[in-house]
Formats: structure tokens, C-alpha cells, sequence
């Protein structure tokens, strides 16, 4: 599966790239019908707390499921996605 990582007026370091490309490499394991996941980091209001925001889509033929998470640190915020897509990759099949 293919992950796409964009940020918004920031640029993400590669420690953060790696941990978004192992996080969302699990969701592989529970289907194999996705393409790709497409993660959108933004900061909401950077003088706040829970200002990091992680938009996650991930593409499955007929039905593609999103999820949109904020934390306090990006990695927080794509582990609780992460987390959201499982059950609605659980949902997904079981429908």
C-alpha cells in the first residue's frame, strides 16, 4: 500500500515520516483491498494546545474511509486515526 504524506505551510521530518509509513503499514494487515492512505498534517492555532490535526484517507475500491483526529502531537494524532480506521476497516467488512 501506498502512503502520501502532506503537510500544510510546514515540512515534516523524517523521524515523523517513518512513524506515519509504520503506523498506517498495519492497516495493510487487515485488508488487502486498500490502494493507498493519504495523510493530511495541518496545526489548527499554533499558540494552542491540541493543535495538531491528522486527516487520514484511505483509498478501498467502492468505499474509501476517512478519518480526521486532533492531538496534542501529530504522532498522537495519527495514532487515534490509525486507531478510527480499524473499526471502520472492522465495520467495512463485516457489512
Amino acid at each position: 500500500m501506498n502512503t502520501i504524506i502532506n503537510t500544510a505551510k510546514f515540512k515534516a521530518d523524517e523521524k515523523l515520516e517513518k512513524y506515519i509509513n509504520d503506523k498506517v503499514s498495519k492497516l495493510s494487515r487487515l485488508t488487502d483491498r486498500a490502494i493507498k492512505c493519504e495523510v493530511f498534517l495541518k496545526i489548527d492555532k499554533p499558540e494552542s494546545d491540541n493543535n495538531k490535526i491528522a486527516e487520514m484517507r484511505l483509498y478501498v475500491p467502492g468505499n474509501d474511509l476517512f478519518v480526521s483526529k486532533q492531538a496534542d502531537t501529530f504522532e498522537q494524532a495519527v495514532s487515534d486515526g490509525v486507531d478510527a480506521l480499524k473499526v471502520q476497516i472492522e465495520k467495512f467488512k463485516n457489512a
